[in-house]
């Protein structure tokens, strides 16, 4: 039986792997990919929004706490000088849904459109949920500390700039956990309906 595969989902992933990697390669590489560093010809967006959301800013790298203060401490520890008020429990847990998240777009595809694999909607399912769920705790986090990032924007900015581009990482997920759900629901009640006619013609 044929791998079911829906454009969109396959889009999805391919689009946000390289803004995932972006991401990731910002972090690791402040200061310098700061407004003023040498690289941050290749970040330049992120000179926008690091004063848009101070986890990505100055403060939030001198401090060493944050998102991704937590992302690059978790999986290069080497790299960063740890902060007596370092907290990076939920940060922590958000980073390495992360990696695993990308890790996970990457196996779908492969296993959605190169080897044709019947794991490839139960892959994707996962994946769709960890993103939806990295953003929901990086959301959270943000509220229960009062809005301590983003809170100095004006109304305009922090719709446009933090919630619509944010959005999209719980609106997609959704959409596409239930479309992979229901997939999968209905190859299990395909099989089970097959070992119940196998299971009532034996006993014939």
């Amino acid at each position: 039986m044929a791998v079911k595969t829906h454009s969109w989902i396959s889009i999805w992933f391919a689009v946000t792997l390289p803004i995932i990697f972006m991401d990731a390669a910002y972090c690791l590489l402040r200061p310098r990919s700061m407004r003023g560093g040498d690289l941050h010809w290749l970040f330049k967006p992120y000179g926008y929004y690091q004063d848009v959301d101070y986890v990505y800013g100055v403060r939030a790298y001198e401090n060493g706490d944050g998102f991704p203060n937590a992302q690059c401490e978790f999986f290069f520890p080497s790299l960063w000088q740890p902060s007596s008020t370092h907290l990076v429990e939920p940060t922590t847990l958000a980073a390495a849904l992360n990696v695993v998240e990308n890790l996970m777009n990457i196996a779908y595809l492969y296993l959605a459109h190169v080897s044709g694999s019947p794991l490839a909607p139960l892959v994707g399912f996962a994946s769709a949920m960890a993103t939806l769920w990295k953003t929901a705790l990086y959301w959270l986090q943000e509220y229960y500390c009062g809005f301590c990032a983003v809170g100095h924007n004006d109304l305009k900015t922090l719709f446009f700039s933090y919630v619509c581009s944010g959005g999209p990482w719980i609106v997609l997920p959704i959409l596409i956990i239930r479309r992979l759900g229901q997939d999968i629901a209905a190859v299990l009640r395909a099989s089970h309906e097959a070992a119940q006619k196998d299971a009532s013609g034996k006993q014939q």
